[in-house]
């Protein structure tokens, strides 16, 4: 009879091969790619290359061909020029109006101040003929006198300015003339009497001055 043969059923023998799906998954390579040039030590470096020149902006325009007898950019610039030229006007336009309304309202504000300085100028006018009566009868003395001088320097710096002398020559805008006489001694008609001084307050007339008057011959 023929022996019968078995397998060996130790550890020592060939492992069944491992599946497919049991394998670690394989890394993809890296690859690196410098594109930077290494320069050899022993070489010199470079020279660095030049910028380029600045053209001016006259030279691209000559240089653009001409087109309906004028430049490419000819009809934009003339748009341009003019555009400018009419935003120049409006603007001097408003700056003259601006300076013209600054004068307006400069000039009407210093009318309604003298307006209102003359308004009180005017309430104290009576007091005025009381300190001139007060001298011409010698009674402008003491602490009265001079109180009244420092009232009327004070009155003047607002700018009244008291008038109406003996002598002046009559004037009608100025003068009232209460009575009327003939004189050989005038040769025009001149305030003989002050009866009550006028007031001005620069050269607007407050109070005309009450004269009596002699005509000439």
């Amino acid at each position: 009879m023929g022996a019968e043969v078995t397998a060996p059923t130790g550890d020592t023998g060939t492992q069944p091969a491992a599946k497919a799906s049991d394998r670690e998954p394989e890394q993809p390579a890296v690859v690196i790619r410098d594109k930077r040039k290494v320069r050899d030590p022993g070489k010199p470096a470079p020279a660095p290359e030049a910028e380029p020149e600045p053209v001016e902006v006259a030279e691209v325009v000559e240089e653009v061909p001409a087109e309906n007898g004028g430049t490419f950019l000819g009809a934009e610039l003339e748009a341009l020029r003019r555009s400018v030229d009419e935003l120049t006007r409006d603007l001097q336009r408003i700056t003259a109006e601006y300076a013209n309304y600054r004068k307006r309202v400069d000039r009407d504000r210093g009318v309604m101040a003298e307006q209102a300085i003359g308004t009180v100028l005017v309430t104290l006018l009576p007091v005025l003929d009381d300190i001139d009566r007060a001298r011409e009868h010698g009674d402008l003395v003491g602490p009265f006198g001079s109180v009244s001088e420092q009232l009327v320097n004070a009155l003047t710096k607002f700018g009244l300015t008291p008038f109406g002398e003996k002598g002046d020559t009559f004037d009608p805008t100025r003068h009232e003339a209460v009575t009327h006489e003939t004189s050989a001694e005038v040769a025009e008609p001149t305030c003989v009497g002050i009866l009550r001084r006028g007031y001005l307050l620069g050269d607007r007339l407050l109070r005309p001055a009450l004269v009596a008057v002699a005509d000439p011959q």
